[in-house]
């Protein structure tokens, strides 16, 4: 009689998920594609910024664009602006919305379940990869505006949002903290694109989801929609660090943009992961499912824009679209005092300060008719100051183009002495007219009511 012994399977260990996130990232940094993305990154900004510093005629509808041949933070704060509407929406679509994909076109999936033996694992580390590119090409971006703007006009100060002027150590700090706070919308994005490239496989739009997603954000942003639904979708992120360029800080916004993009980065993720355990990996042809897509994953994403914009409404009370003539004024007489200042002391005045100008502005939309309420290039405002010692009253006209998101342009419309041209004439030679044409910003999220009550 002869016994016959059965050996037990040998059960494996899935793979470490340091060795995943590093064979990941390996694939993903030998891809050429994205080698010259990393390369532009790390070029593109600074050449622009050394170039158009150097250029008589400047971006000047972009804010801080026309101040790029005055300061080297100028540039960088240029760059900043056109990060959120395309550029980053963009490279998370590179990144992040191929990651998945790319397994699915090359029909990898079983070999790669079979190396790792965990499908969690391949998640993680694929998330993980993907988000370690996308902070490094942020930080090239970064690294080069920075440079590029420093190394051909230096460091020189800069008149906040709010007409302050930020020296040096000022300006490095509140640009880093600017460049910091966008983190946040670009790991939405970012997770947004993992979504994507989950649930709809070999299809190009999964592909192009983050930036898709920016173009209909893009759009509602443009529209008179309520504020506390602006404020708590995560496009309006991406320009919150504005908040930091006065003093005091206006933070509102800069917190409630940080939550919500947050939010969206960890319901996103949650939800790619999830599609991604319960997806078939033994289809070979799988391109996604666009019901379960929009089930799954957008229907959700949908309903935390209701709660968040229910939430910012009830916190904040604000309503309308947050414009206000009161807040307009207070803003435009804060940035006409600092920036007063600014030209007595290019000019060689007799020194003021702005709590002896007692700047106050005077301002009305389009008429007797029109609510004073909400954006448009139909505001018109009159500032009104007293020098020390004079009995007479100066008065300076505005013409004021105020946009949705709170960013205005006052531009000069007299006396000529005051703000009627664009450029004074210094000990240093000719430089901007700060009183000529200006940036400001108002605070959407500030109640002046509800602190009254």
């Amino acid at each position: 009689m002869t016994v016959s012994t059965v050996e037990a399977p040998v059960q494996r260990r899935p793979v470490a998920l340091r060795r995943g996130y590093r064979f990941e990232l390996t694939k993903l940094v030998s891809q050429w594609r994205l080698r010259l993305v990393f390369l532009a990154c790390l070029l593109a900004p600074a050449v622009y910024t050394a170039v158009i510093s150097r250029q008589t005629s400047l971006p000047a509808d972009a804010l801080y664009g026309r101040w790029m041949n005055q300061s080297g933070w100028a540039g960088s704060l240029v760059i900043l602006v056109f990060m959120g509407t395309l550029v980053l929406p963009l490279l998370t679509c590179v990144v992040a919305g191929d990651v998945f994909a790319v397994e699915d076109r090359l029909g990898t999936w079983r070999h790669l379940l079979v190396a790792v033996r965990s499908p969690r694992r391949i998640f993680l580390s694929k998330a993980l990869a993907a988000l370690t590119v996308t902070m490094a090409l942020l930080a090239a971006l970064v690294v080069s505006s920075i440079a590029g703007g420093l190394i051909s006009i230096g460091s020189h100060p800069l008149p906040g949002l709010d007409g302050h002027v930020m020296e040096s150590g000022e300006l490095a700090r509140t640009v880093l903290l600017a460049w910091l706070s966008i983190v946040p919308p670009t790991l939405a994005f970012s997770a947004v694109g993992l979504l994507g490239s989950v649930a709809l496989g070999r299809s190009p739009l999964g592909l192009l989801m983050p930036i898709v997603l920016a173009l209909v954000l893009e759009g509602v942003q443009l529209m008179p929609v309520p504020v506390a639904l602006r404020v708590a979708l995560p496009m309006n992120a991406f320009i919150t660090y504005r908040g930091l360029l006065t003093t005091p800080g206006q933070l509102g916004s800069l917190w409630v943009g940080l939550v919500v993009s947050l939010t969206w980065a960890a319901l996103a993720t949650f939800l790619a992961y999830r599609l991604f355990m319960r997806r078939d990996f033994t289809d070979l042809a799988y391109d996604g499912s666009g019901r379960r897509f929009v089930v799954a994953g957008l229907v959700p994403l949908a309903a935390l824009v209701a709660v968040t914009t229910a939430a910012v409404a009830a916190a904040t009370g604000a309503t309308g679209s947050g414009i206000e003539r009161s807040k307009l004024e207070a803003a435009l007489a804060t940035s006409f005092s600092h920036l007063y200042v600014l030209q007595t002391e290019e000019l060689h005045r007799p020194a003021v300060t702005e709590a002896q100008l007692q700047a106050t502005a005077r301002c009305d939309k389009a008429g007797d008719r029109v609510v004073d309420t909400g954006p448009g290039a139909d505001w018109r405002c009159v500032v009104t100051w007293t020098l020390p010692g004079a009995t007479a009253t100066g008065t300076a006209i505005y013409q004021l183009d105020v946009a949705a998101d709170g960013r205005y342009v006052a531009d000069g419309d007299g006396p000529k002495e005051v703000n009627g041209f664009f450029q004074i004439h210094t000990s240093r030679g000719d430089a901007p007219n700060p009183l000529w044409q200006f940036d400001g910003f108002v605070d959407l999220l500030d109640n002046p009511s509800k602190g009254t009550q």
